[in-house]
């Protein structure tokens, strides 16, 4: 049997070790922050409705900063690996019709 000094340190060492599994993952509310900012106030303004604002500016404002992110990096891609000049066609040579 075990003693309960035994136990409790088993179950904290377990606890410890399996306390980083168990975190949460950071969040990405890029753009969210000053969306709902701006929302809140327009919201607000617009009758009282802040908290609506602020939801639907998180939103908007996440939509917007993730597009511009995409819009980057794929200029940067573009940029990366130009495409060649299309190559010109030989000119017709002249050959009789039959």
């Amino acid at each position: 049997m075990l003693n309960s000094k035994g136990l409790l340190g088993a179950a904290l060492v377990l606890g410890l070790g399996l306390s980083p599994l168990l975190a949460p993952a950071p969040a990405q509310a890029v753009g969210c922050l000053t969306g709902a900012v701006a929302g809140g106030v327009a919201g607000h303004y617009a009758g009282h409705h802040a908290v609506l604002g602020a939801v639907g500016g998180c939103v908007a404002g996440h939509h917007m900063k993730v597009m511009a992110r995409r819009r980057k990096a794929a200029e940067a891609a573009a940029a990366a690996h130009p495409t060649p000049a299309p190559t010109p066609l030989p000119a017709p040579s002249a050959t009789p019709a039959y």
